[in-house]
C-alpha cells in the first residue's frame, strides 16, 4: 500500500484496489477521448454487421468517459465494475477483427493485435477485483468511498 500525507492528519493508506480503480480511470478516459479524435478510424474496425460505425464509435467513447468518471466518483462500484466489463467484452469483437484484418490497424503489428486480444481477458479480470472487494463478498470500509474521498469513519 502507498502513504500519502493528509493536512494535519497524518499519513493515509492509499489500497491497492484504488489505484487500480484510478488506473483504469485514466486507461478508459483517454479511450473515450481517443474514439473522438479518431472516430473514423475506430470505425473502421466496427463489425460490418452493425449499422452507422460512427455513431457506435461516439457512443462506445461516451460510454467510456462515464464509466472512468464512474469508478472515480466510487458510487456502486460493484454495478459500475460488472458494466465496464459487459463493455469490454462487447467490444472484444471490434478487437479480433483488427487482428483479423491487419490492415485496419493503422500498422500495427499482428502479434500486437492479437495481444491485444489476449489482454481483455485479463483486463476484465483487474476491473472485477479492482470494483468488487474482497473475495469473501464483505463490503470493506473503502469499498464505496471514491478515489478522492477517502475512508470512510
Amino acid at each position: 500500500m502507498q502513504m500519502l500525507e493528509r493536512r494535519n492528519k497524518g499519513p493515509v493508506r492509499m489500497p491497492l484496489r484504488r489505484w487500480a480503480r484510478l488506473g483504469l480511470a485514466l486507461f478508459f478516459a483517454l479511450a473515450g477521448v481517443l474514439h473522438f479524435a479518431f472516430t473514423d478510424s475506430f470505425a473502421a474496425i466496427v463489425p460490418p454487421l452493425l449499422p452507422q460505425p460512427e455513431v457506435i464509435v461516439m457512443v462506445t467513447g461516451a460510454v467510456e468517459l462515464l464509466l472512468s468518471a464512474a469508478l472515480l466518483a466510487g458510487r456502486w462500484l460493484r454495478t459500475v465494475g460488472l458494466l465496464l466489463a459487459l463493455y469490454c467484452l462487447a467490444v472484444l469483437p471490434a478487437n479480433v477483427m483488427m487482428a483479423i484484418e491487419p490492415d485496419l490497424s493503422a500498422g500495427l503489428a499482428p502479434a500486437i493485435l492479437w495481444l491485444r486480444v489476449a489482454l481483455q481477458f485479463p483486463l476484465i479480470a483487474l476491473i472485477l477485483w479492482a470494483t468488487h472487494g474482497e473475495a469473501s463478498g464483505v463490503r470493506q470500509p473503502h469499498q464505496d468511498a471514491g478515489f478522492f474521498h477517502g475512508r470512510k469513519r
